[in-house]
């Protein structure tokens, strides 16, 4: 059986080198992004990404998850991005790893990237966890390269807003991806909640 793809999108490393951390163009299909009353939102703005596939194009199967329809030919997997001014799509995260913090979203995958900028942290993961006050709040796994163990706070005090930073960090000598690369952010939080 033959298998397409809903849509999808392409880049160049010559590309990427000008949108850094850019996914590409959509190349097959349509894309849009959307607020959570479903209406399109400004470029620049993250929000729900929505897929529609070619015009007469009828087969395609998602592997490991169920998508979500509007009834209209649209779907979503419920990740979160942006596109910029030129139509190139960023992803920001998954809408069920966002972190809900006094009523901000908070996007674990923005802090994680800021982590990773210093040059003695080998790897991340940032997940939220309960807070009485803020309802959650994010925590951050660190993977230190070496015997380094700085303070990362103020380096982050630099890139995040005061609302992003994480509460608490934890670090750790394991690894934070699964074989296929990925966070293992939901299993790595599920083993930080209170039973």
């Amino acid at each position: 059986t033959l298998f397409r793809s809903q849509a999808a999108t392409i880049i160049s490393g010559r590309e990427w080198l000008a949108h850094r951390g850019s996914v590409g163009m959509v190349a097959l299909g349509d894309m849009e992004i959307r607020d959570d009353d479903g209406n399109p939102v400004p470029v620049g703005t993250v929000g729900k990404v929505w897929l529609r596939m070619p015009e007469g194009q009828s087969t395609y199967r998602y592997l490991g998850a169920t998508a979500e329809s509007d009834g209209t030919g649209w779907e979503s997997l419920g990740d979160l991005g942006r596109f910029d001014e030129d139509g190139y799509l960023y992803l920001a995260d998954r809408e069920s790893d966002m972190i809900l913090v006094g009523g901000s979203n908070v996007y674990p995958a923005e802090i994680e990237a800021a982590l990773l900028e210093h040059p003695d942290v080998d790897d991340a993961c940032v997940f939220g966890l309960p807070d009485e006050d803020k309802g959650n709040v994010p925590h951050a796994i660190i993977r230190f390269r070496g015997d380094a163990r700085p303070d990362l706070a103020p380096f982050l005090k630099e890139r995040l807003a005061a609302y992003k930073l994480p509460k608490t960090f934890e670090v750790v000598d394991e690894q934070l991806r699964d074989a296929a690369g990925k966070v293992r952010r939901a299993q790595l939080r599920a083993q930080r909640l209170p039973s």
